[in-house]
């Protein structure tokens, strides 16, 4: 009977030791993966931390806006239309002698004569023929529309004239 004992208890004893055996087996580690276990788990925890401090912010985002919200004043009204004035074509023709830098004078042919040529028939209301060629009657009408507009009533056309021309046309509207 004792050696009936002795065997039973060496088999449980074996039987022990192999369980024990392939449980440190099958859990043991390469140098390398356990590294990784532990970086693995130190992200983790941290990607935690940061999640509350994200949740925190913003629930103090909310509260900041709310406060902007309060302090913002009311939007203005929206501005009007564009205002289109009476000769809007003439003063965009005007406004791109100037954007140009064109300078105008005795003997000055083209267009952009032209332009002035048609200002000049509005200001005076006359109906003179506009024939893009910037001659002595050109000269003169320029000239006393200077004058009259407080400018070097000098005929020849430049920057400043065509502003004034452009101030003139938008008061006619």
């Amino acid at each position: 009977m004792e050696k009936l004992k002795f065997i039973l208890f060496s088999v449980v004893t074996l039987a022990l030791v192999g369980i024990l055996g392939y449980w440190s087996i099958s859990t043991l580690q390469s140098g390398p993966e356990s590294k990784a276990r532990q970086r693995i788990q130190a992200l983790e925890k941290q990607n935690a931390e940061l999640a509350k401090e994200i949740k925190k912010l913003s629930g103090e985002k909310s509260t900041l806006q709310f406060k902007l919200a309060e302090l913002t004043p009311p939007p203005a009204p929206a501005a009007s239309a564009v205002i289109v004035y009476k000769y809007q074509d003439l003063i965009n023709e005007l406004q791109k002698l100037i954007d140009d830098n064109i300078f105008l004078k005795l003997k000055s042919r083209g267009t952009r004569v032209g332009t002035v040529q048609k200002f000049l028939n509005i200001y005076n209301n006359t109906s003179n023929k506009i024939d893009n060629d910037y001659g002595e009657g050109t000269v003169k009408a320029v000239m006393a529309f200077q004058k009259a507009s407080g400018l070097n009533a000098d005929g020849e056309a430049g920057a400043d004239t065509f502003r004034a021309m452009i101030d003139w046309l938008k008061k006619q509207s």
